[in-house]
């Protein structure tokens, strides 16, 4: 006896696990780079402008990605979420909290090299999660059947 899940059940599940992503993401992207703050972390250098809708973008987009009813993804494919969101911790992150960085050029060049940049892994984080998001859409449809191919005709004489 084989049993299934009713379609308005599956979509509320589905629902739910992208709203509990979505909250994840914001709590490892948010909570870590100090955005959100908690005594837990701090930041030497303050939150700029543009790293609250960074936060904000990343958030949605890994919400529509769990959103989306597609094939179940494969390793290539979950991946470029994963990195999408992981750039964008190091985007949004404090330029001199980060050990990684400071090890790696000192603090000036956090400073002088490495925050400049950050603008630039945030747009590369979100195109890439973008891109995810456009790839899930499109094997969600194709799955259903919508995007088949139009078989080739051939001309009678």
């Amino acid at each position: 006896m084989a049993t299934t899940v009713q379609p308005a059940r599956r979509h509320t599940r589905r629902f739910v696990r992208a709203a509990l992503m979505g909250m994840l993401t914001l709590v490892v992207v948010a909570v870590p780079t100090d955005i959100i703050d908690t005594p837990v972390f701090s930041r030497e250098i303050p939150v700029r402008w543009w790293e609250y809708p960074v936060v904000a973008a990343t958030v949605v987009l890994t919400f529509t990605w769990f959103a989306i009813q597609g094939p179940p993804p494969t390793d290539r494919a979950s991946r470029r979420p994963l990195g999408g969101v992981l750039l964008a911790v190091f985007a949004v992150g404090c330029p001199v909290c980060n050990k990684l960085v400071l090890v790696a050029l000192g603090t000036s060049g956090a400073l002088g090299l490495w925050a400049p940049l950050q603008p630039f892994l945030a747009l590369i984080s979100l195109a890439l999660l973008a891109l995810a998001v456009v790839q899930r859409r499109r094997q969600s449809a194709c799955a259903t059947g919508v995007c088949a191919t139009p078989q080739p005709t051939t001309v009678r004489q």
